[in-house]
């Protein structure tokens, strides 16, 4: 088995339903260089994503190690994307990219593993307390999809990370204009998931809903065009369906943190929170995050942080995914 320093340079990813970021790591400790982004829907494979990356950024001899974390369940070998039509086996990916090692994880995952590298400078706190050390850590974003995961502390110190899939657990209510958008779309889908309403198309689908409750027919609209309406016309839909994503992203949080036990802080990656920074602030996420009866007081000590990276932490985590055994490929 190589050692952690023999496997550089590393070919880093964090690949979503929407855009694939490559980076490359040169030796322990140096910072991530030639960051790209791609358009997934631009690319075949993520194979032919990779190789689009290597040869623009002249990687010809290619990196000894890869490690990809992706918007995914990964239980086996074969990973079929949930939210785009790009499937791989990673032994075979491995193959392709004549690697030594290779590593795939799911992004939250990824993204988890990167919480300790983070500093002030990464995060922006949405109230509570103080983060306690050794403590669990949560970390969920609402993206193309919704991601969930976490960090919970190992014997003998460091953590291991949680792979799930809770973005895809059930949705509840706290009041009856909540109840009543989620009937309405549990008539459409059937299963009202969180990820159905914390998502980029999600917030598309609260949108529609509230606007179906008024007897109104709606627009067309994309997630920006949402957030624009909102902020500069006014848009009575677009405000209330900005609002109970706050709100139910909010209840999610606490959720999550009150499941691990997340003394150690709540962080919220993906792409449209950052977003919605000050209608996060402005709104009842936090009194929906402590809203948990017995347990408001436990809730109102636990931090959440807005991931605001400039370069993603997921990709920090995914070399990092290198490192623990049970994430890479055999070499065989």
């Amino acid at each position: 088995m190589l050692q952690a320093q023999q496997t550089y340079p590393r070919l880093l990813g964090d690949i979503g339903g929407t855009n694939a970021r490559l980076a490359w790591a040169s030796s322990p400790g140096a910072p991530l260089t030639d960051i790209a982004r791609y358009r997934c829907a631009d690319h075949g494979s993520l194979a032919a994503a990779i190789q689009s990356y290597l040869s623009e950024h002249g990687k010809q001899e290619g990196p000894r190690a890869c490690g990809i974390g992706i918007a995914n369940p990964v239980t086996g070998d074969e990973v079929k994307m949930t939210n785009h039509h790009w499937s791989f086996s990673i032994s075979q990916l491995k193959r392709e990219l004549a690697v030594e090692q290779l590593a795939v994880v799911n992004d939250f995952t990824a993204l988890a593993l990167s919480l300790p590298a983070l500093g002030p400078q990464d995060l922006l706190p949405i109230g509570g307390g103080v983060a306690s050390t050794g403590e669990a850590m949560a970390v969920l974003g609402p993206g193309t999809g919704l991601g969930v995961s976490g960090l919970l502390p190992a014997p003998g110190g460091g953590y291991l990370p949680v792979a799930g899939e809770g973005g895809h657990s059930t949705l509840a209510a706290n009041d009856e204009r909540e109840a009543a958008v989620i009937e309405h779309l549990r008539k459409r889908f059937g299963h009202v998931s969180a990820e159905r309403v914390l998502s980029g198309p999600g917030l598309v689908n609260l949108y529609e809903a509230v606007t179906a409750l008024s007897a109104q027919v709606g627009s067309h609209l994309d997630p920006s065009e949402i957030v624009e309406k909102a902020r500069q016309a006014g848009d009575p839909h677009c405000e209330e369906a900005i609002d109970l994503f706050c709100r139910f992203l909010g209840s999610f949080a606490g959720n999550v943190a009150l499941t691990l036990g997340a003394r150690g802080g709540v962080y919220i990656g993906g792409g449209i929170a950052p977003r919605l920074l000050p209608e996060l602030w402005a709104s009842r996420f936090r009194e929906r995050f402590e809203g948990k009866g017995r347990f408001q007081s436990y809730l109102a000590q636990i931090p959440c942080l807005l991931i605001n990276a400039a370069v993603s932490p997921a990709l920090i985590g995914a070399s990092r995914a290198l490192e623990i055994e049970r994430y890479r490929c055999p070499d065989h």
